[in-house]
């Protein structure tokens, strides 16, 4: 009556390819990583914005220090040193206290990553910037925004 099926069902389960799975170590160093990285990039900006007579109170030396340090951390994390753009000179002023804003939570961000993953180096390195960040640009403005 009935032809038997010779073929397998679309139906089925097929076999799970053995994929490359990482570790919760291995992705908390990538996002890690990554929220350094965020960090990296604003702290470049601000730099940028640090003018020569230091009239913003952004501490450019600081700045370029603190920027060092955290892509020491991205290449001890990620293998490699981040790629870093030059921002260009001369911005606007009146972005500083966003860029300050959005450090403070970058900052944060990676001190809640590190916990997770009891890196001191890291932990010490964001809690660092996020109380520059809180210093430049005065407690509570960052608490209110």
């Amino acid at each position: 009556m009935y032809e038997p099926i010779r073929t397998k069902s679309v139906h089925t389960m097929a076999a799970a390819p053995e994929l490359p799975h990482r570790t919760r170590e291995e992705e908390l160093d990538n996002r890690l990583a990554g929220q350094l990285t965020a960090l990296l990039t604003v702290t470049d900006e601000l730099r940028a914005l640090a003018a020569p007579d230091d009239r913003h109170g952004l501490n450019g030396p600081a700045l370029a220090d603190a920027a060092d340090r955290i892509a020491a951390q991205v290449a001890r994390l990620s293998g490699h040193y981040p790629l870093r753009a030059e921002p260009s000179d001369g911005g606007d002023p009146s972005r500083i206290p966003a860029l300050r804003q959005r450090a403070h939570t970058l900052a944060a961000n990676a001190l809640a990553v590190a916990t997770s993953r009891h890196d001191t180096a890291v932990m010490a390195l964001a809690a660092e910037r996020m109380t520059a960040h809180e210093a430049a640009a005065g407690v509570g403005d960052l608490a209110t925004a």
